[in-house]
């Protein structure tokens, strides 16, 4: 079997043979047997089936030898690496030389072979564009400091940006009112004299080192500016956007404690907080899939095209409730027939001018025909008439509550409207009556 051998022209890179001693040169033998350290015979000594101590002439071997292709078939193994070698010892261009060294091809040949095999071979330019994109991402993922090079935002006084950057100034690295502003106040009077006592000489000295740590302060803080990216604040903020909602409060609330920990260690923590959340909400996505018996994922994009669809087909009867509510009012049907239009146009709904009669209460609704009407009880047609809420929504509602009374022990009404996305007068009667009747228990 064939083995690749040292690339290496230099017979002297080569360890000698066992048998005669002589520096080897391709192809020669390895016992696959023995070693370390590998035990090498040029093929004279393993033609006469050469033995020394362990090795024994009926052991496995392998023939190593470089003169395989590798990237071309005209081009062997050895000759690519006399290539790389003549290019890094001649220079890149200068494929005359390179020839020369190679002595196996022209000039034309090299330069040929090396452009489009290690220039313009496409799989070594997309692993470099993805070492480049990685490192950018990299790059991206942390705080952005303020370069020297930067041109630095110059917010007006009193503008919304620069009480949002605390009046700092970035051009001149410094604050409108810095910190412990009157600080300096305490050695406007400090003289050394040689007439002072060691007591009053020590006090001023204590003075100094107060006013010393001030300063000290002032640059801790233009520090935590700078480190953190706070003086391009615009793009900071546009980072903070590609995290969701729950990130963002997150994100908000942190902000106070990020002067303890450095900008890298900051940003490491806000993203193991994103990483948390989106586990969070994937198992909770499983969760609820494991309970609707749910065992692989073709079933589970079956099971978000169906609840997609019921979504779609309950926000379809909640609009045909608010329809059925108007239909028997003339006045009423059309202010929401012009509502709906201004809305369809983008306009901004126009609201009614109640007039000084008052307005007058809708009709109860008519249930005949409505899909649903046979599984109400009395009490439930009275209900739903009253109301004006079609079977179908009525009965889905229901479950809904029942459900999570069920679930939870006890409702209460807020509850019971965060469930039910209605109006909130409407849900407060539904509630009333399910506890009225027993089909729920307040919390």
């Amino acid at each position: 079997m064939e083995r690749l051998a040292s690339f290496s022209n230099d017979p002297f890179d080569k360890p000698p043979c066992r048998g005669c001693s002589s520096y080897l040169t391709e192809p020669y033998v390895k016992c696959a047997e023995c070693g370390p350290p590998p035990f090498l015979l040029c093929l004279q000594c393993f033609t006469r089936g050469f033995e020394y101590k362990k090795h024994q002439s009926d052991h496995t071997y392998e023939i190593m030898t470089s003169d395989f292709p590798v990237l071309d078939p005209n081009w062997t193994a050895q000759e690519e690496m006399a290539l790389l070698e003549a290019v890094m010892d001649c220079g890149f261009g200068n494929w005359q030389d390179v020839a020369n060294q190679m002595c196996t091809k022209s000039k034309e040949e090299c330069e040929k072979h090396y452009m489009k095999h290690f220039i313009n071979n496409p799989l070594f330019a997309s692993t470099l564009l993805n070492l480049k994109q990685a490192e950018e991402a990299q790059q991206n993922e942390t705080a952005i400091p303020f370069h020297p090079a930067d041109d630095p935002p110059r917010p007006t006084f009193d503008s919304l940006l620069s009480r949002d950057m605390a009046g700092y100034m970035p051009a001149r690295a410094d604050f409108v009112e810095e910190f412990d502003n009157y600080a300096e106040w305490d050695l406007r009077d400090i003289d050394f004299v040689e007439d002072d006592s060691d007591i009053l000489h020590a006090l001023k000295i204590a003075v100094v080192d107060i006013y010393h740590s001030r300063l000290k302060e002032r640059q801790r803080r233009k520090k935590i500016i700078r480190d953190h990216g706070l003086i391009n604040l615009r793009k900071f903020q546009i980072l903070e956007r590609r995290y969701p909602k729950e990130v963002q409060d997150l994100y908000e609330t942190m902000r106070r404690f990020a002067r303890i920990l450095g900008p890298v260690e900051h940003d490491k923590f806000i993203e193991s907080h994103a990483l948390e959340f989106e586990l969070r909400r994937e198992i909770k996505r499983l969760q609820e899939y494991r309970a609707a018996g749910i065992t692989n994922f073709c079933s589970a994009r079956t099971y978000d095209n169906l609840k997609k669809t019921r979504d779609e087909e309950r926000l379809k009867r909640t609009m045909l409730s608010e329809v059925l509510q108007y239909i028997q009012d003339s006045s009423a049907c059309q202010q929401w027939l012009s509502r709906q239009a201004d809305i369809d146009s983008g306009l901004s709904p126009t609201v009614p001018v109640p007039s000084n009669s008052g307005r007058r209460s809708a009709p109860p609704l008519n249930l005949t025909g409505l899909p649903g009407t046979e599984k109400l009880n009395e009490k439930e047609k009275e209900l739903c008439q009253m109301v004006r809420l079609v079977p179908g929504a009525y009965l889905e509602y229901k479950a809904a509550l029942v459900n999570e009374c069920n679930k939870q022990g006890g409702l209460r009404l807020a509850q019971a409207r965060a469930l039910i996305k209605i109006d909130v007068n409407k849900t407060r009667k539904i509630y009333d009556f399910l506890i009225r009747e027993g089909y729920i228990t307040k919390a």
